[in-house]
């Protein structure tokens, strides 16, 4: 069976996947988390085309596409947790629920 160039080329869709691409990471993402991956993006596209060296556009990608995989494991859940963080970042409150790290090791044992 022969494939053509066109049957090559049609990868894993974002649904299933594996993120190959920053097209597929993006689709993956939830609206609001957009914005975010295309400045840090574009910042590891010009940081690659002056540097000559492809290390922080990789790891800007490794880091969206476990995003991506985090955000279509549960979009709800995912969503909640960045709206907590909003939350928490505006107001200083830790979520509710929260337990301190003093109280976490005690618990622990650690």
């Amino acid at each position: 069976m022969h494939m053509t160039a066109a049957a090559s080329h049609d990868g894993p869709t974002p649904g299933r996947g594996r993120f190959d691409s920053p097209r597929e990471i993006r689709a993956a993402l939830l609206p609001e988390e957009m914005p975010a991956f295309d400045a840090a993006y574009q910042r590891a596209l010009r940081e690659a085309s002056e540097t000559l060296s492809l290390e922080t556009l990789q790891s800007t990608l490794t880091n969206w596409r476990r995003i991506a995989r985090m955000t279509q494991a549960d979009p709800a859940a995912h969503r909640r947790m960045l709206q907590q963080a909003e939350r928490t970042r505006r107001t200083g409150q830790p979520p509710e629920g929260a337990v301190e790290w003093e109280q976490l090791r005690a618990e622990l044992g650690v």
